[in-house]
């Protein structure tokens, strides 16, 4: 395999992973917020929202201060597992977690807000559970949102650069996704490398970003 096919695959490999984490908690925290009182989650709201508006950089910072062997989640998880998260693809995969996990609720909760609220109260007048309701109705109902917040979020995190640079480095064959690959090309002198990387990434963007589309175009 390529040197190429390599990067693409690791690249692939930590945005899928980034991508799970991010639909499960995604789908949990945009019901939260639609479903329960808003005014009481406003902070978390807030919390989550605050990569989609930081320098990626200043986001690989604070998680370099949490994660790092000094900081409050470095420290427990060293303590209790003996793992060390800093410089390894699991860093970059919650990196790419952090910047990409907004865009899935804002996509989500919009498909949330969607669903008609008497098709919930009468699920619920027939005796049935709100995890029923959710199951059956919000769940089915909000399905385009919730692939395209999915879509447009693996992208992200695939295009992921400078929170991932900041946590996980660009070491070769372990952290040196397709971003990071692209800029190391480019620095070296490598064009044809970054040309051919840049035109993988600009593909799946556009990709995600039609079928971002078709999912959603009845509300556009």
């Amino acid at each position: 395999m390529t040197e190429i096919g390599q990067i693409l695959l690791l690249s692939l490999w930590i945005a899928a992973c980034s991508t799970v984490l991010v639909v499960i908690i995604g789908i949990a925290l945009s019901y939260l917020f639609v479903f329960s009182d808003s005014r009481k989650w406003l902070w978390l709201d807030t919390l989550v929202a605050i990569p989609l508006v930081l320098p990626p950089t200043v986001v690989g910072f604070l998680l370099i201060y949490l994660l790092g062997k000094r900081g409050p989640l470095g420290v427990l998880l060293e303590h209790f597992f003996g793992i060390t998260l800093l410089f390894t693809w699991q860093a970059a995969v919650i990196a790419a977690l952090v910047v990409s996990l907004p865009l899935m609720i804002r996509v989500t909760r919009s498909g949330f807000l969607a669903v008609d609220r008497e098709l919930i109260l009468a699920s619920q007048s027939l005796g049935k559970s709100s995890w029923i309701s959710f199951r059956r109705i919000i769940m089915p109902l909000a399905r385009n949102s919730i692939v395209a917040g999915a879509l447009l979020s693996f992208t992200r995190a695939l295009g992921e650069f400078g929170a991932t640079l900041m946590v996980a480095g660009n070491i070769p064959g372990k952290t040196a996704t397709l971003s990071l690959s692209i800029y190391t090309a480019f620095e070296s002198g490598d064009m044809p490398s970054a040309w051919i990387m840049a035109l993988l990434l600009t593909t799946i963007a556009v990709f995600a970003m039609v079928a971002t589309h078709l999912l959603t175009r009845s509300r556009w």
